[in-house]
């Protein structure tokens, strides 16, 4: 993310934090799981001690292909042109999908995402909730926007496209909005349809990957609609409001993991299958299985 833009709203992110925290306090029929005292500061220290852990090198290095790629791709796309800023909004947008995407279906990539869903709230301050020092992860979903580069956009385009992108997620971190207007719910990511994201239960479990758009989901079947109530957090609770613990739980555990693994096929599993794979329902149990004909 570009770490300009980001600073920049940061005096709007907190006004909204207050405003949300305000409302949710008038409200008496506020949800249990809406804003918390402990868990917001939790998010507040994650993102500070982020910042602060976070040399520029680290946010260069994993979008090193992206420069190599706009280097060397023989097309070129003029900045100049308003429609070139539209379509690399849409193609940085599809990007981010398939990204974001990868976050849930690579335990890798999960070591890194799953610090921002392991709040069990959901608010404004959710959104800050961010990992830090995860290079091997952040190298790997770096990739994920080579394609705009080999496209013509200029690398420098797809940063600020990309941080553009994530600040529009910001605002749809909260439960203080219930829907918006059909087509907008229809086209876009919306509150409605991030909570939903966030959701640790059934239908919402990896569901609703889209970043500004929510159009990709519904091309490739990853759409659930906010119909039941919402469990928020991870299917296994971290129990812990340490901001070191939050980032690193699950990459411990994932270490953990690949030591105890007995082959690599198993190692391999732990680090690029999807969360949740183990390597024993992975090998089947041939003194159990049938003999062939």
């Amino acid at each position: 993310m570009n770490a300009d833009l980001f600073i920049y709203a940061l005096p709007a992110f907190a006004l909204l934090m207050v405003i949300e925290w305000i409302d949710n306090r008038r409200d008496p029929n506020r949800p249990a799981n809406g804003v918390d005292r402990r868990d917001t500061t939790s998010n507040i220290a994650t993102f500070a001690l982020g910042r602060i852990a976070k040399p520029i090198l680290a946010q260069v290095i994993p979008f090193s292909g992206v420069v190599i790629a706009a280097h060397f791709t023989p097309l070129h796309l003029s900045p100049g042109h308003w429609w070139v800023w539209v379509a690399g909004l849409i193609v940085t947008d599809f990007c981010y999908y398939w990204a974001h995407r990868a976050d849930h279906r690579i335990r890798l990539l999960w070591t890194s995402h799953s610090v921002h869903h392991s709040s069990r709230f959901f608010n404004f301050s959710t959104a800050i909730r961010l990992p830090w020092a995860h290079p091997a992860a952040n190298i790997l979903r770096g990739l994920c926007w080579v394609p705009a580069a080999l496209l013509g956009f200029p690398a420098w385009m797809i940063f600020v496209l990309q941080s553009i992108g994530l600040l529009y997620q910001f605002p749809i971190h909260t439960q203080r909005v219930r829907t918006l207007w059909r087509p907008i719910e229809f086209a876009f990511n919306t509150p409605a349809h991030h909570r939903g994201h966030h959701g640790s239960n059934q239908p919402y479990l990896d569901r609703n990957y889209g970043g500004i758009l929510i159009i990709w989901d519904r091309m490739f079947g990853s759409f659930a609609a906010e119909t039941e109530p919402i469990r928020y957090g991870l299917t296994k609770d971290i129990a812990t409001d340490n901001p070191i613990k939050v980032n690193y739980t699950e990459l411990v555990d994932l270490v953990r993991d690949v030591r105890s693994a007995r082959t690599w096929r198993g190692r391999l599993g732990y680090v690029f299958g999807p969360p949740g794979w183990t390597e024993d329902a992975a090998i089947p149990d041939l003194e159990k299985a049938p003999a062939a004909a």
